[in-house]
Order: C-alpha cells, then structure tokens, then sequence
C-alpha cells in the first residue's frame, strides 16, 4: 500500500503501546473497520519486516534483529458444521508448517495439530510463536439462527482456543479479533486470560479513521466536499475514546465515487437483526437514546442475546454517554450517523411492508398533510398505510406496546422522508410521545390506545389534557412557529387508526 503511493495512517504507536502492555489481548468490533489489516500488520511486524515500517513511528522502537514465527488463522468461509472448522483449520496449520519447512504432521484433529506446531515452531525458530485469530465467532455467527449447530461450533471452538492457553511457554503474543462479545464462559472458557480492549479508552482509535486522520491523511481527497457533511453521514462510532472514529469503508468509497451514500450498510445483511426486533418487540422508537447497563451491551450467547447487544456489537448503535450510578456503569447508546439511522430505518420499513408501500413516499405524504393543516387527510392516510402492515405485538395484550408500535411506524415514515422528527421529546414537565418540525411549524403528536372504539371520545379529551398540563408544547411557545397539539387515537381491538384531532395552541 505505501510502495504504491496510497494513503497511509500510522497505528503503529498503539500498537507498540498495545505490545508493551500486555501479550493476551481480544478486541470485538463491526465489520469493514480494519481488523484483518490490523492483524496482517501484527503479522508482518514480529515477522521482522523491517521494510515495511520505515518511515512509520515503530521503526524506531523495535529489534528487527529478532523475527517470531506467526500462527495466523482466519475463519472467512462458511462453516455448516464442527467438521467445515476443522477442515479449515486444518488447512491453515498444514501451510504454516509447509512455510515453516517443516516435516507433516501426523495429526489429524486440528487442537492436537495446533498443540504440536506450536512447539516445534518455538524449538525450531529458538522465538517464542505470535497467534493471530481473525473472526474467530463467524462459524458460531453463520449458524446462529439454527441454536443447536451454533453450539456445536461454539463447543467445538472452546475446545480449540483453549489449547492456545495451555501452550503459554511457547507463545509471545496472542490477538484474538470479531464482531461480537461472546463472554468468556463461552468460547474462551478456556482461554479466559484474554484481555478485552473492545471499550478501552486506550485503544479507541486503533482501528478505523479520526477527523485529526481526514484533515491530515487524507487532506487532498476532501477538495469538493462537505466537510460538516462527511462528519454528519459516517462520523459517530465511539468505544469510550477522546475521539470518534469513521468507518475506513465508507471514507475510502466517498473519496472514490464523490457521493454521499450508505457504503457500509450496503456491505451487510440485516436481516437477522430485523427479525430480533420484531421477535424481542423492540420499538424502533426505543432505539434512540436508550440506556443499557454496561453488562447489556457485552452480553452474548447462542442462547441469550439483547437485541441492543445485537445492534451495538454489529455496529447499528454506538455509545454517546457513559452514566455512573454508584458503583454501576450504563451506557446511553444510539445511531452512530445519519448513513446506519436513515438505511436501518428503510430496512425496517421495506422487512414490515409485504405490499411494497415505498417508505419515502409515505412519509413525503404525510409530511405535506400536516404542513396543509390536513389532519383528516393525515388520518385518511395514516389509516391506510397502518392497515397495510401486519400488526407484530398484537398478542402482547399490552396497550403500551400497541401505542409504541403505531408510533414506530409513522416515525420511520417520517424519517424516511427527511423529517425533523423527534420521539419522547422531553420538557421539564414530562415527554411527548413525538415532535414534528417540518414546514416551518410544530406538531406535537399523543398517541392513545382504546380497547373498543366507543372509548375514542375520552381518549380524545386525554390526550390534550395531558398535553396541556404536562407543559409538552412549552419549549416552543417562544419559537415564531405555529404549533399543534395532534391526538392520535388508535383501536386496539380492530387494529385501526379510529382518530386524528388537532388543536392551534400557537
């Protein structure tokens, strides 16, 4: 990449930073954030590739005299089953040994196989061996939708990973990299010295690009550009760092095509994690701004997962605060930019419309009815496009979870079409269930659920006193704006919109 004129940013101060501190060392993060490069550059570097690093801050700091020998495995196939692992793995160590020159082994069972090469590259070389595992959850990932083979990949994967701890006195340095967090009474049950730097602040930068990385590497790529607006699409992703971090994908794909687009999430397929949603009852609405505790968001197993552990372990979400409740941490999370919150929201909108209802155009519909003051055309349209989605909680039995799940629908809508839209917008008296700025006016929306339609009346009268006396509309008294006060009344029982009734306060 250097030899060939391509921008270049330096890591290498963390990694020798990451070197000097320790040897055991895991690191979880989403995909296309530059894991794999991460650990070719580890390769390379305790192979004693001096000619590489000229030039890059580690040059000066490293014995080039000494070269380790490096079991790299990479686990980037398919893998049905325990055997599609062993197979695989199997490959991997029979050409390390061939590069290695050395005799073939008689093992035919890859933990034996790694438990012996192990040593007899550490007798050969006289240097300890460097292991390097790259994606080591994709054959529990690729199976996860199926528990019981997803188990016996994990299982066979403990198995295998453990044999890298019992060879401790032939081993220099171990990084282990993923997506996702399986703990270590899992997968690493016995390999549980790895240290986990996924969410440390030390290393929050170690992969993918910094704004310091934009204005300086890659300064003469941003002539024609919108600076505010690069931040804006693909900026966002924090692990508890000074600085947050761009996905390298997105920036190398804008410098290349000069458009704004979803690069990254064009790259992936959500649709597992669409499923979780609807499966859990997870409200789009309850994405924004959630709050998880610190435990949450690192928890996952084959058979027990959170749907915000999901999200954040493959990138949908990013942590925005850290919260200390006594000894307790939690963690606000939410979308890390525009390019993951207005494409999961297509996602999710196109998985929930089997009538092919085309999101944007909705929502520009709905959109121009309430900046026309067209709240029964509002209410005519809502009503139309709701009945066109089957309905997912409707045997919850739970009138909060039906009000959320309406609210959800018109608010991907809305966002779908670029709308300032804002769920539980909090004042000092309480939260609104939504606020739309659009047209320069505000709409402020209560959604009430009823069981029969004959409660509809009351429902009505509810839903602007509470909007009265919770003071919802206060914060924008003072903006030179029309505001409304939007009731939107919904019929549990006939899974209908019945009402949409609007008030001028402003």
């Amino acid at each position: 990449m250097r030899d060939s004129g391509s921008y270049y940013v330096d890591k290498t101060p963390l990694i020798r930073d990451l070197i000097e501190r320790g040897d055991h060392w895991f690191l979880s993060w989403p995909r296309r954030f530059g894991k794999s490069l991460l650990v070719d550059t580890l390769k390379a570097l305790f192979e004693g590739r001096e000619h590489l690093f000229c030039g890059l801050d580690i040059h000066a700091h490293w014995d080039w005299l000494v070269s380790h020998p490096v079991v790299r495995l990479s686990f980037d196939r398919v893998y049905a089953r325990p055997q599609d692992i062993e197979d695989s793995i199997l490959v991997q160590l029979q050409e390390i040994e061939h590069n290695a020159r050395l005799e073939t082994s008689a093992w035919q069972k890859a933990p034996e196989y790694l438990f012996e090469l192990l040593n007899r590259l550490h007798r050969k070389t006289g240097q300890r061996v460097v292991v390097l595992v790259d994606e080591y959850d994709k054959p529990i990932l690729d199976a996860i939708k199926d528990p019981e083979r997803a188990r016996a990949n994990r299982d066979y994967l403990c198995n295998f990973y453990g044999i890298i701890k019992g060879r401790a006195e032939h081993i220099r340095f171990v990084l282990v990299t993923g997506v996702s967090m399986f703990s270590k009474v899992s997968v690493f049950s016995d390999l549980n010295n790895l240290h986990d730097i996924s969410l440390d602040p030390s290393f929050a930068a170690i992969c993918g690009y910094t704004d310091t990385d934009l204005d300086t590497v890659f300064a003469p790529e941003l002539d024609g550009l919108d600076r505010n607006e690069i931040r804006t699409w693909y900026n966002g992703y924090n692990w508890l760092g000074p600085e947050r971090v761009y996905n390298p994908f997105d920036l190398l794909l804008l410098f290349a095509k000069r458009t704004f687009k979803p690069h990254w999430f064009r790259t992936g397929s959500p649709r597992f994690l669409l499923e979780t949603l609807l499966e859990k009852a997870i409200n789009p609405l309850e994405l924004e701004r959630c709050v998880v505790d610190e435990t949450q968001i690192a928890k996952f197993e084959v058979e027990d997962f959170s749907a915000e552990a999901l999200m954040f372990q493959a990138g949908y979400l990013t942590i925005t605060d850290e919260i200390r409740r006594g000894h307790r941490i939690a963690y606000r999370l939410d979308y890390p930019n525009q390019e993951v919150k207005l494409s999961l929201n297509d996602e999710l909108l196109a998985y929930l419309s089997p009538t092919n209802q085309i999101p944007v155009k909705e929502g520009e519909t709905l959109r121009d009815r309430l900046e026309a003051n067209d709240f029964r055309g509002f209410a005519d349209k809502c009503r139309a496009y709701l009945a066109g989605i089957p309905y997912q909680w409707h045997t919850t039995g739970d009138l909060a979870r039906y009000e959320a799940w309406y609210a959800g629908l018109l608010y991907m809508c809305f966002r779908a079409a670029g709308v300032d839209v804002h769920p539980e917008e909090a004042s000092n008296h309480g939260r609104a269930d939504m606020v739309i700025v659009t047209g320069g006016q505000v709409f402020v929306l209560e959604f009430k659920m009823v069981e029969t339609a004959d409660e509809a009346e009351v429902a009505l009268a509810t839903a602007f006193a509470q909007i009265r006396d919770q003071g919802y509309t206060k914060k924008y008294l003072d903006r030179n704006e029309p505001v409304h006060l939007v009731a939107v009344i919904c019929d549990c029982s006939g899974r209908t919109l019945l009402d949409v009734r609007s008030e001028r306060v402003r």
